[in-house]
């Protein structure tokens, strides 16, 4: 391989390598569980999650072959395999089990949010430590994504009423033997 000359040392760039195969493990494990879900959703949320959870298995998709490459980019190689990617992801997978349509949002919620944690604190080193500011841009990207993702699915768990102009609404005053 020729060597490579973009700036970078070889510890700064294996540094990097090594975030991003962590973040490429939590992308590929959430992909599989928010497919899963999409398979297995029912009940009265079915269509709304159904597609939901398309739009986001198509986004984890890309996502995925985008880390992959910018790991190749930087001359690493991309960890492709479960087993692989089972030891450095910090997500669980949570096999045999089948929550309710709200227990799927509240476990894919708290990915999000445990990836967007792990891309603040991958973007903090790329920048700081290992002195890469495209990947830090990179990786920043993605960490918008899973915090628009979060929110998402955070207003459907949450569910409250809200007035017209963003108020919550009082709760009613019920009086008894009125």
């Amino acid at each position: 391989m020729q060597t490579i000359n973009i700036g970078l040392t070889d510890t700064q760039r294996q540094g990097v390598i090594d975030l991003l195969n962590n973040d490429l493990a939590d992308s590929y494990l959430l992909l599989v569980k928010t497919k899963k879900f999409h398979w297995d959703v029912v009940g009265p949320q079915f269509m709304t999650l159904h597609k939901l959870w398309q739009a986001h298995y198509e986004a984890l998709t890309i996502n995925v072959d985008v880390i992959a490459e910018r790991i190749r980019t930087l001359g690493g190689y991309p960890v492709g395999t479960m087993e692989g990617f089972l030891k450095i992801c910090s997500l669980k997978e949570d096999a045999g089990k089948i929550p309710t349509a709200t227990g799927m949002v509240s476990h894919l919620l708290a990915d999000h949010e445990q990836v967007v944690r792990n891309l603040r604190e991958h973007i903090e080193k790329c920048s700081n430590k290992f002195k890469d500011d495209g990947t830090a841009d990179f990786l920043t990207g993605l960490m918008e994504q899973h915090e628009q993702i979060s929110w998402m699915l955070r207003s459907f768990v949450e569910g409250e009423a809200i007035a017209s102009n963003g108020a919550k609404p009082e709760p009613s005053k019920k009086t008894v033997g009125v």
